[in-house]
């Protein structure tokens, strides 16, 4: 299987794999800031990688295998994959190098209307930004005093919530208590009632036997 670039769909996954490896190199060297590499040949990279993502890209959809079709669909995605992290990390070096470049000029324009004799403007600026750091170092404690109030609340709140369900369980068992004690004096309450009218049928009983017998001897 050939690309109309040139070369199998293995040889171009090939290039790419190595083209991977130093790109990560080349974007770690420049971020440690040694001159060897430069953020271009790390982008010139990063595009060419991309460019061979779409060759294979095309090659593997006219495979006629499905099992090496998803294979290798999942190995060009993998390519493409990291080539757009390794971009992600390009851009944001170039963001923080962006920055740092437009402090220097920022400071380096403070230092030169110092030497011109406006001090006072320089001092103004850096006063403003002596405050403004204030500002940020202030609202932070306060938003970490808050949320620590907020944790302590709920704390409170989950141990209060505890406690009722504690309260809770032994009053249903109380009433489970007093339900069984209720059933209970109500099954003897009968158990009385039923010994009297025996006691009572018995006495009865006893009575008319006697008379009876009374009457007989007569």
């Amino acid at each position: 299987m050939e690309g109309g670039g040139g070369g199998t769909l293995w040889e171009i996954y090939q290039s790419a794999k190595k083209l991977l490896i130093r790109t990560r190199d080349g974007l770690e060297r420049v971020e440690r800031g040694e001159f060897s590499s430069s953020s271009d040949s790390v982008q010139h990279d990063i595009s060419q990688i991309q460019s061979l993502c779409v060759q294979m890209d095309r090659l593997w959809r006219s495979i006629s295998a499905k099992s090496q079709r998803d294979l290798w669909k999942r190995k060009v995605e993998q390519i493409a994959e990291e080539a757009e992290s390794l971009k992600a990390g390009l851009d944001k070096y170039n963001l923080r190098n962006q920055k740092r470049m437009t402090e220097a000029r920022e400071r380096a324009e403070l230092l030169r209307r110092g030497a011109n004799g406006d001090s006072s403007h320089v001092l103004r600026i850096f006063d403003e930004e002596a405050q403004a750091m204030q500002s940020v170092r202030t609202s932070a404690h306060e938003l970490e005093t808050a949320n620590a109030v907020g944790e302590a609340i709920l704390s409170t709140i989950h141990g209060q919530r505890e406690r009722l369900k504690s309260a809770h369980r032994k009053a249903l068992d109380v009433l489970n208590t007093v339900g069984i004690s209720n059933s209970v004096l109500r099954l003897i309450e009968r158990r009385n009632r039923v010994d009297q009218w025996i006691k009572y049928a018995g006495m009865l009983l006893t009575v008319i036997f006697v008379l009876a017998f009374v009457l007989w001897r007569r």
